[in-house]
């Protein structure tokens, strides 16, 4: 896959960068390199490969799921104007 030179002016203009039209054909030849790079990994045999997310073995800290207010309610509407049973309180907007 190969990208021409209007395809590259329409991607710069969505990415909203401002490319001289001296620079389009060098940054066409940066985009082409890197499409082309990607067809190679895609030539790549990964079947059988457990997707990783570190190089490096590590357990993942599990904690029970239970919802919970966190205690500190009190806390969270300490700097409130107005608040009432935990609740901030707010003026009537719309009548």
């Amino acid at each position: 896959m190969s990208v021409d030179l209007a395809t590259v002016k329409r991607v710069a203009h969505l990415a909203r960068i401002a490319v001289p039209e001296a620079d389009l054909p060098k940054l066409q030849g940066e985009i082409n390199a890197i499409l082309g790079f990607v067809e190679q990994l895609n030539e790549v045999d990964v079947s059988g490969v457990e997707p990783l997310t570190s190089i490096m073995p590590m357990a993942m800290k599990q904690r029970e799921d239970v919802v919970t207010d966190g205690e500190i309610a009190e806390r969270i509407v300490a700097n409130a104007p107005a608040s009432e049973d935990n609740y901030f309180m707010v003026p009537k907007v719309i009548e």
